[in-house]
């Protein structure tokens, strides 16, 4: 009572924030007046003053007001554009590391241009984050006409460029990118063998486009570099057989939790299915049995839990995920586990090789990383809680440039699906007659083509954009808005298209005059458009402008919000309501079981809906309890995946300093010696007789790890010797032998060789570990049977299994520079690890295959010859200078 009377005198936290923002803007604008009289030329210049003024200890906030003033002027000039004091208010809620929630429609792009310029200044470059490649295209050009304009370089990174076209686009003051192309760039980094190799440089600061897509809704899925495990697809196709036999007492289904288990009827039922066809023998609990296991569970969640043509669906014989937020086709994307298997196995697929990963991060961590991170999305207040648990980011939420005159109807619910269908197809012909155009959103797939079945029996003409027609989207979106136009779109979170009523000129004029060549014809039909744009402009605007519809209520009220809000852009007339009948997913599942019973005792008739504010109460507090719930899933598997990217920090910490240092010699030596101190220290105990001493083992593990065959039992006969003359002899006899190696391949070669394979073993040992982790993280869940805290087992245990790891690392690096030899000792070149790898999100990347490297004969004249040279070793010509500065000079 108080907080609302305090709220109406003072206004809420967010409008007095806003309000501390306006003295800013006036600073702002103060300047506009001085800058619209300066010269191009003298605008441009502008830039280079900044920076000297932070040289000269100036921060940026002192500079903001003229910069921001100077990105307006630019903007004008190039683009004909004027930021609004709002959007001046947005960028300053960015620069500051904060999220600015903007409704559709209000110019976010042209906002983000305000901080990316003020921030680029200092040089460390700037990431804009988009969630997909056309918008990274797009923006980088559109926008790049104000960077440009004053003196800045911009880049864009999509998939298919090369090393180099990427390492230029990340050195640029400005980069455009998906979040999919920063988070495997930066994994595809930190498994580089050389620092010129990396792509990017320091994380400094990034926006993200769409944030809440892209840090919540695909925050759970991680980033994966995977290569080639052990082949078992013939396992998948012969558990697959079975799970189409079992009945509903044979497992249990939880639709909340999204689970399916084996009841101990269906454990046996499959037990003798099993046992009878010869495929497993004994228990299906046995340890021998743990694979066959695995399989059957994840052969019954592929049939039980995933629904094709709304989870995935199939397409040139290949399973494809679609994104439940989106809608979208996640190409190249798998399910981890052997689950996508499973699909494949029961659509009768082709079944892909299983992968092992080789590196993976979510986006939690990844951007993280970045130590200033903002975001804009039209849709991000109902996430605050989390965007400030996890990203310590807060949220704002701006004004609109003009006031929203959209109306929001009460949703109308029904006791069936067919009626609240029947429904929605008299609401679309209403307003197809009185040519107002309609957006209808749908859940699924399988939704939006059962709708469009519908529509098309009573002959009105409609567009449908889902995944199966995901390459017409730009065009589909665009003209939804012209007269009569009705739209089935399955998800439109973050379609970056916006819906103008009337149709969109720009597009119409773009397609329809792309084969006249004559400029006065293109002139002449570009005016047409236009003129035909405007009257059904005004046509759209007296039927009441975009009508939405909802097919149903999303568990999210994000995801309803987003829908909502691509009527009534920028004051348009528009409006929304949503249909839901109690078959409907979040009326089942979190709904009063009752509530049918009760409306049917309260003599609601077929075709008859309840429309009530207090119905659309009862489901705002039913998506609350989801988010919440979905909140503290993330949050938990965020505690569990922080475990793993601090030890991911360390190792690819060491790698680059590896790759950094001029040579690693004194740290293989260390690890050498502290290898063999750790070997005598276990096998002559301290205090032990003589007799007590391991000698066989001892003798053994120098076989081992040092390929020498050393006179040990002899040693210890000798009268006195203690365990660390013994050491003293091992380690000398271990140095003469690399010195030997030395000797024999020349100090740049063994310095060279040195670093490799220190890397290639890291790399090895990281990899097994991190399947390690994924077996422990599937198990440390039971522990809490045992009253333990699986988070702190995991804890426990993944930190001894790093130390081990450490120790592996050691002893092998030790064993392999004892034994390894080179096919031509005279300026060989050392071979490098590869394998095939692939991305988890994009189409699957390969590089390469198993290579074994010959070395050439060596001609000091010919280049050709020289094989992998190190930038920072002598260059082999003999100029004496660094091969970065000499032949390996970049042009």
């Amino acid at each position: 009572m108080l907080g609302a009377l305090v709220k109406r005198m003072f206004g809420s936290a967010n409008d007095r924030y806003l309000k501390g923002l306006n003295s800013i803007v006036l600073s702002i604008n103060s300047f506009e007046s001085e800058l619209e009289k300066l010269s191009d030329d003298d605008l441009k210049e502008q830039t280079e003053k900044f920076r000297n003024r932070l040289q000269q200890g100036e921060t940026l906030d002192d500079i903001l007001p003229e910069a921001f003033a100077t990105v307006r002027e630019a903007s004008r000039r190039t683009l004909g554009l004027r930021h609004f004091d709002v959007q001046m208010m947005g960028g300053i809620v960015l620069h500051r590391g904060m999220i600015s929630e903007m409704a559709t429609g209000e110019g976010k792009t042209l906002v983000a241009t305000l901080p990316v310029y003020l921030n680029a200044i200092e040089g460390k470059g700037v990431h804009v984050v988009t969630v997909n490649d056309y918008l990274a295209k797009r923006d980088a050009e559109w926008m790049g006409q104000i960077y440009r304009f004053l003196g800045m370089t911009v880049g864009c990174v999509f998939p298919g460029q090369g090393e180099e076209e990427r390492a230029f686009a990340y050195n640029c003051d400005i980069t455009y990118a998906t979040n999919n192309e920063l988070g495997f760039d930066y994994l595809r980094d930190n498994m580089k063998f050389e620092i010129d190799q990396m792509v990017q440089r320091e994380f400094n600061y990034a926006i993200v486009d769409e944030v809440d897509s892209i840090l919540i809704d695909e925050a759970r899925t991680p980033l994966i570099i995977s290569g080639p495990a052990e082949d078992s697809s013939e396992s998948y196709i012969t558990i697959n057989k079975y799970v189409p036999s079992l009945s509903e007492e044979h497992y249990e289904l939880d639709e909340k939790t999204r689970s399916v288990t084996l009841t101990d009827e269906g454990v046996d039922f499959i037990e003798q299915k099993l046992i009878n066809d010869g495929v497993m023998q004994g228990s299906l609990y046995e340890i021998e049995n743990v694979s066959t296991l695995h399989h059957i569970n994840q052969a019954l969640k592929a049939h039980k839990l995933f629904q094709r043509d709304k989870d995935y669906i199939v397409k040139d014989n290949k399973v494809v995920i679609i994104d439940e937020f989106t809608g979208r086709m996640m190409e190249g994307r798998r399910f981890s586990e052997g689950l996508h298997q499973a699909l494949e196995a029961k659509e009768g697929a082709d079944i892909q090789q299983e992968n092992q990963t080789l590196a993976s991060i979510t986006f939690q961590n990844y951007f993280r990383l970045y130590p200033k991170l903002a975001g804009m999305t039209g849709t991000a207040m109902t996430e605050a809680e989390e965007f400030s648990a996890i990203y310590a980011l807060d949220v704002i939420s701006m004004t609109t440039n003009l006031p929203c005159i959209r109306i929001d109807h009460d949703d109308e619910v029904y006791r069936t699906g067919q009626e609240r269908d029947a429904a929605i197809v008299k609401q679309i012909k209403e307003c197809h007659e009185r040519q107002q155009p309609v957006l209808v959103g749908t859940v699924t797939i399988e939704k939006s083509e059962y709708l469009s079945a519908l529509l098309k029996k009573e002959k009105i003409e409609h567009k449908v954009l889902n995944a199966r027609y995901h390459e017409q989207e730009a065009m589909i979106v665009a003209q939804a808005g012209s007269p009569g136009a009705v739209t089935i779109a399955t998800n439109m979170a973050g379609r970056g298209t916006d819906i103008k009523l009337g149709g969109n000129e720009e597009m119409r004029i773009e397609q329809e005059t792309l084969g006249i060549t004559d400029e006065a014809q293109k002139q002449a039909k570009a005016a047409e458009i236009s003129a035909e744009v405007a009257a059904n402009k005004e046509i759209v605007n007296k039927a009441g402008g975009l009508f939405m519809i909802g097919s149903e209520r999303h568990e999210s009220r994000r995801i309803d919000n987003q829908l909502r809000g691509r009527s009534g852009r920028q004051s348009d007339p528009g409006a929304s309501k949503f249909f839901l009948s109690l078959e409907d997913d979040l009326m089942r599942i979190f709904g009063s079981e009752r509530m049918d019973s009760m409306l049917q005792k309260l003599g609601l008739e077929d075709g008859e809906a309840i429309i009530h504010p207090w119905v659309n109460k009862a489901l705002e507090k039913a998506q609350k309890k989801v988010e919440a719930r979905n909140f503290e899933i993330r949050k938990n598997i965020l505690k569990f995946d922080d475990v793993m990217n601090d030890q991911r920090k360390v190792i690819y910490e060491q790698r680059k300093e590896v790759m950094s240092a001029e040579e690693v010699k004194d740290t293989v030596a260390s690890m050498r010696h502290e290898v063999l101190e750790d070997l005598v220290t276990r096998t002559i105990p301290a205090n032990a007789y003589a007799e007590q001493w391991e000698l066989d083992s001892l003798h053994e593990e120098c076989l081992r790890l040092i390929a020498m065959d050393l006179p040990v039992k002899d040693w210890a006969e000798e009268e006195g010797i203690a365990d660390q003359e013994i050491l003293d002899r091992i380690l000398q006899a271990s140095n003469e032998k690399m010195a030997a190696k030395t000797a024999n391949y020349g100090p740049e070669v063994m310095r060279s060789l040195e670093k490799q394979l220190l890397l290639m073993v890291l790399d090895k040992q990281w990899k097994e570990h991190l399947l390690s982790l994924d077996h422990l993280k599937q198990a440390v869940g039971l522990r809490a049977y045992g009253q333990k805290n699986p988070l702190d087992e995991y804890k426990r245990e993944a930190f001894e299994m790093f130390e081990s790891m450490l120790d592996s690392v050691r002893d092998e690096l030790t064993m392999l520079m004892h034994r390894f030899e080179l096919q031509t000792p005279e300026n060989a070149t050392v071979p490098r690890q590869q394998q095939e790898m692939h991305e988890s999100r994009q189409d699957p990347a390969q590089e390469g295959g198993t290579t074994t490297v010959q070395a050439k004969e060596f001609d000091q004249n010919d280049p050709s010859t020289w094989g992998k040279i190190s930038r920072n070793a002598p260059c082999p010509c003999g100029s004496g200078k660094k091969y970065k500065h000499c032949h390996g000079k970049l042009s």
